[in-house]
């Protein structure tokens, strides 16, 4: 069997992480702008040269070569995200910012002239800089009001042309990183987990608001959720760490089960005891939250194995979510679990929970690249466990739908280098296109096919049936 006809292929970027541009044409600032070490480092009162965000890969003045590159593999969608400060500069404008539209009228027309499908991140990491500061971000529900905005001019301009669509990425990681996934400015210390439910609520409605506006607009629009999933295992089979394992699933399938029901799950009563969470709301919120989604996105990068007791177990490495050290799974350069059994699972458990179409949104393998310089002076980045790592995953997808799991389309994390979201590095690479640029700036932010281009645009024209080597 394998993968269906019409499976999308493709690759994904964030705004934040590769346009650079940070104050051109109009635009404002956003967090990622004074957050030159990610969400790992500190807060700088002001864009500082050290931030690599700033000109990221120069997507902003390049994007027409990568999507050049891009046909060049015969992609069938592209996932990109709209950066919300070169629509509304600070957020707060009644109108938005022409230049900014242009840039994504330009970019989504030159998908389209490849025959690149866009797919939409309507906010990825981004929140504006002035609505940090003047609201704490989504700790106050104005947010709702200010996003809604930005989403519906978004929509009306592109909805002729875009028919894919994400509200939030990874919006559980705002009970994680309540800075990178809320615009959160105060210290998480400092943000109670009740706090952090009151935050994930807005933003909740706010995307529930935007489903039924995208619906309204053109019927035929599918509008997507996205969260940050791992499989999740016990330690041992003692029932309590297999009961911790459950209960951590929960509060990630919590956010699934708001955006697919429409409604607060049955365990909400144990999340929100056991966090002492007391919501405040409003009637409407709740006919508002039945407005679900179309299908079902997530990234998915590593398992995380958990017990009741970690304080007797080594931890491991994670993108966010970390887990402690499994003993039965591989571990990649940066210390992160190598699980395609894991993104198997849970194929397999969003399927049965929901019953809709499903997207794999982001998976890839970060790792240190090494170039060759052969002697005519020919670059190669002979990248083979990128190549391991993704045919490992792409089996489990491919297994996953022989078992009849609706999977319609899979985009590669930083299918063309960008910016590290964690620790706002170039070095750490998951690219298939090369991009000369290194920790400290330098480079010449050149263009180069690793081996892995070849691999996966070969993988592409065989709809997957050839996944060797």
């Amino acid at each position: 069997m394998g993968f269906p006809a019409e499976f999308l292929w493709g690759g994904a970027s964030a705004a934040n992480q590769n346009e650079g541009a940070y104050n051109e044409d109009g635009k404002g600032l956003s967090i990622q702008d004074v957050m030159p070490r990610g969400v790992k480092g500190y807060v700088t009162d002001a864009p500082t040269e050290d931030n690599l965000k700033l000109i990221g890969t120069d997507f902003y003045h390049k994007y027409k070569q990568d999507i050049s590159l891009l046909s060049e593999l015969n992609i069938k969608v592209y996932r990109f995200s709209i950066a919300w400060t070169r629509i509304f500069p600070t957020g707060i404008e009644v109108a938005p910012n022409e230049e900014g539209l242009k840039f994504y009228d330009n970019l989504i027309d030159e998908c389209i002239k490849h025959g690149i499908e866009p797919l939409i991140t309507l906010s990825h990491y981004e929140t504006p800089l002035y609505l940090a500061k003047k609201y704490d971000g989504w700790r106050n529900r104005k947010m709702i009001e200010h996003y809604y905005k930005f989403v519906e001019t978004c929509i009306r301009r592109y909805h002729t042309k875009v028919k894919y669509w994400l509200t939030f990425n990874e919006i559980n990681i705002s009970l994680i990183s309540p800075l990178l996934a809320a615009g959160v400015l105060t210290d998480k210390k400092k943000i109670s987990m009740s706090e952090r439910y009151q935050i994930a609520h807005h933003m909740l409605v706010a995307s529930a608001m935007v489903t039924k506006l995208a619906h309204d607009i053109h019927p035929q629009l599918k509008i997507g959720c996205m969260v940050a999933a791992s499989a999740k295992y016990p330690m041992t089979c003692n029932p309590m760490d297999v009961r911790e394992a459950e209960m951590q699933k929960q509060e990630v399938d919590f956010f699934t089960h708001i955006h697919c029901k429409g409604e607060y799950p049955y365990y909400t009563k144990r999340l929100f005891k056991k966090y002492d969470v007391k919501l405040d709301t409003i009637d409407s919120d709740f006919d508002i939250l039945k407005n679900t989604v179309d299908f079902i996105s997530f990234s998915y990068y590593n398992s995380k194995t958990v017990a009741l007791d970690e304080t007797k177990y080594e931890q491991s490495e994670g993108n966010l979510l970390r887990g402690l050290k499994n003993p039965y799974v591989e571990y990649s350069e940066y210390g992160y679990p190598i699980d395609p059994i894991g993104l198997y699972l849970t194929l397999h458990e969003y399927y049965d929970k929901y019953q809709l179409p499903l997207f794999v949104a982001e998976n890839g393998l970060g790792q240190k690249d090494v170039i060759e310089i052969d002697e005519d002076g020919n670059s190669t980045i002979d990248d083979q466990y990128r190549i391991d790592f993704l045919k490992e995953h792409l089996s489990a997808i491919r297994l996953a739908i022989d078992d009849g799991v609706d999977v319609f389309g899979y985009t590669m994390w930083g299918i063309i280098d960008l910016v590290s979201a964690a620790s706002a590095e170039m070095e750490k690479r998951y690219g298939l296109i090369h991009v000369d640029r290194d920790n400290d700036g330098q480079g010449t932010l050149a263009r180069t096919r690793k081996k892995s281009f070849f691999w996966f645009k070969k993988v592409i024209s065989t709809n997957g049936t050839d996944l060797e080597k």
